[in-house]
This record gives structure tokens, sequence and C-alpha cells, in this order.
């Protein structure tokens, strides 16, 4: 059908930033947003550092009516909320004049909500007693007489495109995937593909997570990917660094506005780039590990640029997944070489995870905005941290400082638990 998906608007919620604007300014400037977390006392966890969402005020985008509406929400629906409206906003999209309701879609790689910690170990206490004997009855009796029913619900990670499909009344497709690490940059792709066969003209699509706490630290933990590096946190996440020692939790949301190519022109708007290619393949591995040879990431982005109909060489900056632990930098690097070939040598790569820490299933749509924005400037953020070269680890990372040049064509890559693997190529409108 020749249709085009672009991307118009954009908005994040992000560790270094309320806006799309404060997050790309302090990215630029190699600002870090982790530190020790706040929301609650870490003490006794392996890791007592995260890059949290900071100064969050819905009252700065939301009336009174619309905040009693999220009151019950989890952060991760507030901040994909608030990045939602600010993507509307800044694609200048008048929804209810402009687009066909039951052709604007929302898909999202939106995560879980947040359990109240401190209330189930208050009714599990209750529930114990004096006798110091667990009581299942008791516990769940309290339960179904304390909990919220309106809390429990937005636990759901189908919540977020709900309830953004409420508030601009898109009456078209409506999807969340929840592939780990990859979901928000799957949906961006997916997104596209219904704009590309026509399903739909106009689309939301991005992602929110917040697993700062105590359930998604005791996880991470278990696991032993994450970084240690309590007694200085800016230098925690450290992609590629030999010294690194695994990754930074982080939080918060970023929505991208795509419209099909042809209706965009017509109603004047800004492009910041468009969706050229999207590539995705599968380990086929193991849960939690990485095929050392990079397999799967490597067909994502062969898959993408043939998508794309480019060249390996035409690829002017890549963003990278760049988790910080050591076998993703690894196997990301062969991953790399193998479907980049020689150009993987001098190609541009860095990971802006290295500032924001890891937003887990919103990963991917904050770092496709970083990658819009370096493509609308010429500015390629910087991985931060970058002191000591890996010899398994020997291509260019931009270390440390933004570098300046024009870029046509830029990749953001993702890689999930469990295989998945995202490649998006975004260029540079010329007609």
């Amino acid at each position: 059908m020749n249709r085009r998906a672009v991307v118009t608007g954009i908005g994040c919620v992000s560790p270094v930033g309320n806006d799309t604007c404060t997050s790309w300014e302090a990215v630029r400037n190699g600002t870090s947003g982790v530190a020790r977390i706040s929301r609650f006392d870490a003490a006794g966890f392996p890791t007592e550092i995260a890059a949290e969402v900071r100064n969050f005020d819905l009252s700065r985008w939301l009336d009174q009516d619309q905040r009693a509406s999220l009151k019950q929400a989890g952060p991760n629906v507030q901040y994909g909320v608030v990045a939602a409206i600010q993507a509307v906003a800044d694609a200048g999209l008048e929804y209810r004049r402009q687009t066909d309701p039951t052709r604007f879609g929302v898909y999202l790689g939106a995560g879980e909500g947040t359990q109240d910690f401190s209330l189930l170990m208050g009714l599990m206490a209750k529930a114990t007693g004096e006798k110091r004997e667990f009581d299942l009855r008791q516990f769940n009796e309290l339960c179904l007489r304390e909990l919220n029913a309106d809390v429990e619900y937005n636990q759901e990670p189908n919540v977020l495109a709900a309830k953004i499909a409420g508030l601009f009344g898109a009456e078209g497709p409506n999807l969340n995937t929840l592939t780990a690490c990859a979901a928000s940059s799957q949906a961006i792709g997916e997104g596209a593909e219904f704009i590309r066969t026509g399903s739909a003209d106009t689309m939301i699509v991005g992602g929110s997570h917040s697993m700062i706490h105590q359930f998604g630290l005791t996880g991470f933990s278990l696991l032993g990917t994450l970084s240690t590096r309590n007694t200085d946190p800016t230098a925690a996440s450290r992609p590629f660094d030999r010294e690194r020692d695994g990754f930074v939790l982080g939080e918060g949301a970023a929505m991208l506005i795509l419209e099909e190519y042809t209706a965009a022109r017509r109603r004047g708007a800004k492009i910041y780039g468009e969706i050229l290619g999207y590539g995705l393949a599968s380990d086929a591995y193991r849960i939690t590990d990485l095929p050392a040879d990079g397999n799967g990431l490597a067909r994502a982005m062969e898959n993408s640029l043939r998508d794309a109909g480019i060249n390996a060489s035409d690829i002017g900056y890549v963003n990278a997944h760049g988790t910080s632990t050591g076998a993703n930098d690894r196997s990301e690097t062969q991953a790399l070489k193998r479907a980049l070939g020689s150009h993987a040598q001098t190609v541009p790569i860095s990971s802006s995870k290295s500032m924001t820490g890891h937003l887990v299933a919103a990963c991917g749509a904050l770092e496709a905005v970083l990658s819009l924005l370096a493509l609308r400037d010429g500015t390629i953020p910087p991985t931060m941290n970058y002191e000591f070269p890996d010899p398994d680890c020997d291509l260019d990372y931009v270390p440390n400082h933004t570098r300046e040049m024009h870029l046509d064509t830029v990749m953001s890559n993702n890689s999930g638990f469990g295989g998945q693997n995202v490649s998006l190529i975004f260029s540079r409108v010329t007609k």
C-alpha cells in the first residue's frame, strides 16, 4: 500500500527529567539520574540505588478531576498518562477534529503496577498474631476487607492503554505487550505496522514501567543482575566498561505519536522521523542468559535493515541496549559486529542507560525518543562512566562526551529476558 509511518509527537517522564526537553538536555550533558533509593528503606538489599523519577507533579499536567481518576493508579500509570499528554500536545494533534476515532489506536509495552508492600506486610503481621503462626484463612479475610478494588485492577499491565484510549477517544486497535525489556520498542514497531498496513491512521505507542519497589528489587537482586556500587551511585551504570558490575534499575515512561505520512504532511505536522525499519528475532536460548554470539539480536538488526531496504553502512548511530551487565554488553558487541560487518568498527554506539538506568519494559520507548532527538539535533548521547576498555567490547561507544555529527539514519536496539530482540531504524524525512 506504500503507506509510511512517521513520528510527529514525543513525550517522556524519566529519571533525568519530567518532560522531553529537560530529559534531553540532561542526557546531552551526561547527567545521571542514579541516586540512593528514596521511595522506601532499601537497607538490607545488596543494591540500595536506583534511577527514580523525582519531583513528579501530576498537577502540572492534569486538572483536579483528571488527577482524581488516577488517585488509585500506581506510578507506572501516572507516568504513562502524562507522557501521552505531552506527546499529543507536542504533535499539535487536535484529535477530536483531526482523527477518525475508529482509526486512532494505542499500542504499548507497559509493565505491571506496584503492590503495596507495607500494606501486605501489615496484613501478614495481623494474620500471624501473638501466636506467631500464620493463619492463611484470616489473611484472606483481611485482604478481602482491606484491599482496594481500584488499586488492584490498576495493577494490570493493560490498564494504561485503556486509560490513554479513554482520555483521547482512541477507539481503534488497543493492545499492550509485555516482552520484558523489549516491550515498548516492540510496541513502536507493531504500532507502525498498523499504519503501514492500513489498519490505523494514528497511533499512540510507547511504554511505562516502575519496578522500584521491594518486590522488584528482590527479584533482580536474586538474579544477581544489579550493580552494588552503592557508595558511588552516579558511576554505577557503566555499559561496556570493564569494571561494570550490573545494571541500575530505573523507571519512567515515553510515548510517541505515529501518523500516516501523507496525512501528517497534509495537516502541516512537524516530523521527527520515519520508522523505516523494524526487526524481530528470538534467541530461543535461556530465560535470563544471552547467547555469547548475540545471534538473536544480530538477526533482529539484519531483519530491520532488510525491512528498511538499506545497507548497514547507512546507519549513522546506534543506541545500544547497553545494560552494563557483563553478559549483555559482550553479547551485544558480537551482535553488532555480526549484523553491521566492518561498519561496526566505525559507527558511533552509545548507551543512554548509563544516565537513565534501565526502565525495563519502558526502556525501548525512552531510547527511541532519544534516538529521534539525536537525529533531529545531530547530537549523539554519550556512554557515561566509560573508563576502562574491555577487550571483549572494542567498538566506538562515544565515551563520556556528546558528539556532534549530521545524522540521516539511526538504529535503536533492545533485548528482553526470555530472548526477545527488537531493532528499530529511524530516518530523517526529506520528501
